[in-house]
């Protein structure tokens, strides 16, 4: 969990909002350079619209939290804190407050039924403009959090742990079906969101999805192991020896964070340097990092199960590149950032070490490049 002397709450209603807005933002980038990658061959077309998916999941997360915190900073006659960042480590909201969402949206049912409705809520908010001429803060606090709740409400929002889903990706012969498995958290670790895809290949004699006991089982496992602290190769491993007809052929991490930016974290290093100097507009003093990892198998062998079977294992190829592979457990790690355009004209000049292999997406309205 994220050590509360690095989160810091943001408690000036303006600011807020700002934030709010600069993730919104991100979020939509994400989804573009996602596109870019399909078309350069990084990701195939079910991918990319798995992660349109999760960026549109985190957009709604941060919607509903922007009317949470609606009123931050007005005198609502009722404390209700401020939305906690997490300030040095990812720039994320805190684990904490993705976890306090999910609680809210059980209990969405029972706040909505006793609440006004959002007519009534106006009608009394025109009545004290009007009538005593004051701001109806209060009515207006109440107005955001049934907003809030009815966004809850509405679902698929990127949750604490947002549990295994899969698609089919074809059949390799009679008995042999290939699926993406995906599934994501919000790593309390990393406080950042982070994606799972796995490539498998099932050789059950019922079709994973359709399988009352290897599903649960198999959906169940994948969420306990999804730790940032563990490495790909053991997750695949422990996957692959767990299930015996159930063949991981490739496994991928995506880090969505940290996000760097002048006007609300205080990270160091190069980063922070760069958006320092960069003096970017407002919306514009950002940078967004984007980690994947790639775990792939290499060969197939057969091991002896009991007396008369056999089973498949996969032996998982490793970054040969100066042992790194043993010290990441993955075949390769692919670094990459999103910014604006201003921010990456002083990255350039700058020219910091360690950037070299790190992939450049530079976005400018609707417009991404790559360099």
């Amino acid at each position: 969990m994220t050590d509360p002397a690095n989160s810091a709450g943001l408690t000036d209603l303006f600011a807020s909002r700002r934030y709010f807005r600069k993730f919104e933002t991100v979020m939509g980038h994400m989804a573009r350079v996602a596109g870019v990658m399909e078309t350069e061959g990084d990701l195939s077309r079910e991918e990319v619209k798995l992660l349109v998916r999760y960026a549109t999941a985190l957009t709604f997360t941060f919607r509903a939290l922007s009317l949470k915190y609606l009123l931050v900073g007005r005198d609502t006659g009722r404390f209700f804190g401020s939305l906690a960042i997490d300030r040095t480590e990812s720039g994320f909201p805190t684990a904490t407050e993705i976890l306090t969402m999910g609680h809210d949206a059980l209990q969405a049912d029972t706040h909505l039924a006793g609440a006004p409705s959002v007519a009534d809520l106006k009608r009394q908010m025109v009545d004290v403009i009007i009538g005593e001429r004051k701001v109806p803060t209060k009515l207006q606090f109440a107005l955001s959090q049934r907003l809030y709740y009815e966004e809850l409400q509405k679902g698929q929002l990127f949750w604490a742990r947002n549990d295994p889903s899969l698609q089919w990706l074809g059949n390799l012969g009679e008995d042999r079906r290939r699926f993406l498995i995906h599934w994501a958290v919000w790593d309390s670790q990393l406080n950042l969101p982070v994606i799972y895809l796995m490539e498998c290949e099932d050789t059950g004699r019922t079709p994973l999805p359709k399988d009352q006991r290897r599903w649960p089982e198999a959906q169940a496992h994948l969420m306990a192991q999804s730790l940032g602290a563990l490495k790909l190769v053991t997750i695949a491993k422990g996957f692959d020896e767990d299930f015996d007809d159930l063949h991981p052929k490739r496994l991928r991490r995506l880090h969505v964070g940290p996000l760097y930016s002048s006007a609300f974290t205080a990270q160091s290093g190069p980063l922070g340097e760069v958006l320092s100097a960069a003096k970017a507009p407002v919306g514009q003093d950002w940078a967004l990092v984007w980690t994947e990892e790639d775990l792939q198998s290499e060969r197939v062998v057969e091991e002896r199960a009991g007396w008369f079977s056999k089973v498949e294992r996969e032996i998982f190829a490793l970054d040969p590149f100066s042992g790194r592979g043993a010290e990441t457990g993955t075949t390769r790690m692919q670094r990459s950032i999103i910014l604006p355009a201003r921010p990456f004209q002083v990255l350039s000049e700058l020219n910091p070490s360690g950037f070299d292999t790190v992939r450049k997406y530079v976005v400018s309205g609707s417009r991404v490049l790559r360099y």
